[in-house]
């Protein structure tokens, strides 16, 4: 077990590796100079750019601003914002508990709708409810999360009143983001949870459960549900992340005030520290999400384990 968590570990490290180095890159080679955005065009001399370029250290070759760049980030440094000069990372602390329990809510959303509905489509298959879960991912699935929180915003808050239609303060704050993010994720769930359970229901160890005499629902949500539970998960993980990335929209959409908003309003003032350390702690949270998700994979089918 110790040798699996090392190695996922290992590879981990190399992804978050990449990540800076790709970040780092595109930002570095996107045009533009970010003293535009902190000198007033009135006394924007070439002298005061250059003076000013040099305090930044973006007068430097690209491998010397990389090289501080990873020795500041080891340290927990994420740099300045060019708008205001404040730290980076205290502010993505301060605004990542609301992304996370919006991310939170959204996942358990997925998880719940997306097992519930993929098993019980899978087990009452070519039945009314089978199609009511394929229709429900279907929608999950093509609808963009944009779209969908409009149409909640415009049925459950303007037009029923049950749930502010902004903000981040409060439980009923987080219903409808929530819903509208968690929907996508349910879609993609209740398909692969389907498709899963249909291949072990029809292996040769549910054949032989049912020739012992054992029940129907023990076989499928003892055995069955179990076995298949493996490409679940991975899918599960992979939607946290894409979630984590998805607040952009849904912070902007709900006017939240989370990492996602802080990004976006960080795109549109060109605060280019900002916007690389959203991305590259988001990254890091991807990371670790999958790290863990590969990790549960041995405690969810001793095979992993021993094949390890």
């Amino acid at each position: 077990m110790a040798w699996i968590v090392a190695k996922r570990l290992g590879s981990s490290l190399l992804v978050i590796f990449g990540s800076l180095v790709l970040v780092f890159t595109i930002l570095y080679v996107l045009p533009g100079d970010p003293t535009d955005t902190m000198i007033d065009p009135s006394v924007a001399t070439p002298e005061v750019i250059a003076n000013l370029r040099q305090q930044l250290g973006i007068d430097q070759p690209f491998h010397i601003q990389f090289l501080r760049y990873l020795m500041n980030m080891i340290q927990g440094d994420f740099g300045k914002s060019l708008i205001n000069s404040d730290p980076v990372l205290p502010k993505i602390l301060e605004h990542f508990p609301a992304t996370l329990a919006l991310t939170a809510a959204s996942s358990f959303v997925s998880v719940v709708v997306g097992v519930v509905l993929g098993v019980l489509s899978a087990v009452h298959r070519n039945r009314a409810i089978d199609l009511i879960a394929r229709l429900i991912g279907l929608f999950g699935i093509s609808m963009p999360t944009f779209w969908s929180g409009i149409l909640l915003i415009l049925i459950f808050s303007i037009t029923l009143g049950w749930f502010p239609a902004m903000g981040s303060d409060g439980w009923n704050t987080l219903v409808l983001p929530a819903l509208a993010l968690g929907t996508v994720g349910a879609g993609f769930i209740v398909r692969m949870v389907r498709n899963s359970m249909l291949e072990v229901i029809s292996e040769q160890f549910i054949v032989t459960l049912r020739s012992k005499g054992l029940g129907e629902k023990a076989i499928m949500y003892r055995h069955a549900l179990r076995n298949a539970m493996i490409p679940a998960v991975t899918m599960i993980g992979m939607l946290i992340g894409e979630m984590l990335a998805g607040t952009v929209v849904i912070e902007t959409v709900f006017s939240r005030q989370g990492i996602g908003r802080i990004i976006a309003d960080g795109i549109m003032a060109k605060d280019l520290p900002v916007v690389q350390g959203v991305i590259l702690f988001s990254a890091v949270i991807y990371v670790v999400v999958n790290l863990l998700v590969d990790l549960s994979y041995s405690f969810i089918d001793p095979r992993v384990r021993r094949s390890a």
